[in-house]
């Protein structure tokens, strides 16, 4: 598809709008991948708010321009797929470890989150709100349960203090 220099610019406004709303982006080189592949990618991906977009590389670059993503800039080579993770940080490379175990050939490149470039495992890993919210609770029961064992103890101490005086 040609694009003349104002579909060009709406397509570069249209990315830039994706880039003020999402908190996290990966690059992955999509040669060896089929079209088949790439749109049962999308269709997860519109279930999990996340954003798919190929684009070409000179458009990336100037839609990322001054935004958090701008270290990306010297990954961006070759056939370029990027995708943009809306509510979770991790939600789009979570997706691409999974779809990268199913085909060998597609490799998730690089990532960035808060302006620094970061591994997909590493994005993978971040937990969700629920996820942090579940850990704290846990956090929580066993410090209640450690100060509970302490006072019986300290309990009992005394209790065998009194006997034996």
């Amino acid at each position: 598809m040609i694009l003349n220099i104002e579909k060009k610019k709406k397509l570069v406004e249209k990315i830039s709008n994706f880039i003020k709303k999402a908190q996290s982006a990966i690059i992955i080189n999509f040669s060896k991948i089929t079209a088949n592949e790439i749109n049962y990618l999308r269709k997860i991906s519109s279930k999990k708010d996340i954003i798919i977009k190929i684009i070409k590389n000179t458009l990336l670059k100037i839609s990322i321009k001054n935004t958090q993503f701008e270290c990306l800039k010297k990954k961006i080579k070759g056939p370029t797929l990027i995708a943009y993770s809306i509510k979770h940080p991790g939600s789009a490379a979570r997706l691409f470890k999974k779809f990268e175990k199913k085909n060998p050939n597609f490799k998730a490149i690089i990532g960035s989150f808060e302006g620094k470039i970061i591994s997909i495992s590493e994005l993978s890993t971040m937990p969700t709100y629920k996820e942090s919210i579940i850990k704290l609770i846990n956090f929580l029961k066993e410090i209640c349960i450690i100060r509970l064992i302490k006072t019986i103890n300290i309990i009992k101490n005394k209790k065998q203090n009194k006997i034996v005086n």
